[in-house]
């Protein structure tokens, strides 16, 4: 196990997590079963008191998260200094089968409490509050992804070994290696492209159209295009190597800290396109598609300010 300074901050916020988490758990539960806005009764009154403090930990628990989430990545660069083998996160990432899972958690529990404050907003937008029950529903479902991913982290730095031999995110991210990874490596970079491009050009002419249900599919799918071709290809001309596909080397100060910037533009064009299916709000879907632009626009660059200045693509 590896305790830094760092890690007991983690380990201290998830415990307040916790705690906090469970009363607006609790509480949510008495609100879904007991609400009713309709009545007078002393209950209800007391109910729409503890809908205002649940909202109010719900907020303060994103707001404190997803920073954290970036101090995440942050604490596994960092103590990937400390690991025989590991040159950056994903050594730390790799070190324990709980790495992979654990970023899955942490990127679905950022998507669900953004779509709970947004459900908050609009049941706060009408006087008689209609999704007051839904919204905390939702939480109530929430809330066990966001024990598993407290649970999970837990025992993810925990079973850190700092004495055992890890492997770099050369090894990691090659089409020679053994992990699951490593298929990625075997399909044609041009059809990622086609496929990636294809995506965004439809997503394009979804919001033109204004067809919001198949602009969300279109936002989920291009999450996943987009990780996978910034592995793949575009990744290499962030490096330029041709060889280093590892999608967290570019968090680093050597890159400018690009990938901070890549990640946060595609995961906000992703996050606010699909909840525009669920909440139909044009200033969403302006800003997903804005995003989106963004973070495509600033993928191509690489490769093409590459190309104008060596004559040749990687």
């Amino acid at each position: 196990m590896i305790l830094t300074p760092e890690i007991l901050t983690i380990f201290i916020l998830n415990g307040i997590f916790f705690v906090f988490g469970t009363v607006a758990f609790i509480l949510s539960i008495k609100i879904y079963l007991g609400w009713d806005i309709d009545s007078t009764s002393q209950k209800q009154y007391k109910l729409e008191k503890q809908s205002f403090l649940t909202a109010t930990i719900i907020k303060y628990i994103f707001a404190i998260k997803l920073p954290l989430f970036l101090f995440f990545i942050f604490v596994l660069d960092k103590i990937s200094n400390v690991l025989v083998g590991a040159m950056c996160a994903a050594g730390v990432v790799d070190a324990t089968e709980y790495g992979i899972y654990l970023f899955v958690f942490k990127i679905i529990n950022l998507y669900l409490f953004g779509f709970w404050l947004m459900l908050h907003k609009l049941d706060n937008e009408n006087e008689d509050l209609p999704y007051t029950r839904l919204k905390y529903g939702f939480f109530i479902i929430s809330y066990f992804l966001f024990l598993i991913e407290i649970i999970v982290e837990t025992i993810m730095f925990a079973a850190i070994d700092p004495s055992a031999m890890v492997s770099c995110c050369g090894t990691l991210y090659s089409s020679t290696s053994a992990s699951y990874i490593s298929n990625l490596f075997t399909v044609d970079s041009k059809i990622l492209l086609v496929m990636f491009y294809g995506n965004f050009l439809f997503i394009v002419f979804a919001y033109l159209f204004k067809a919001r249900f198949v602009y969300s599919v279109l936002s989920s799918i291009f999450l996943i295009t987009s990780i996978v071709s910034l592995i793949v290809f575009f990744g290499t001309y962030i490096y330029e190597l041709p060889t280093h596909h590892c999608p967290f080397c570019f968090l680093q100060k050597d890159y400018y800290y690009i990938g901070y910037f890549l990640y946060t533009t595609l995961f906000l064009g992703t996050f606010f396109g699909i909840a525009n299916s669920f909440f139909n709000k044009q200033n969403y879907l302006k800003l997903s598609i804005y995003f989106i632009i963004i973070y495509t626009l600033m993928v191509t660059l690489y490769p093409l300010v590459y190309y104008i200045n060596n004559g040749v693509w990687l």
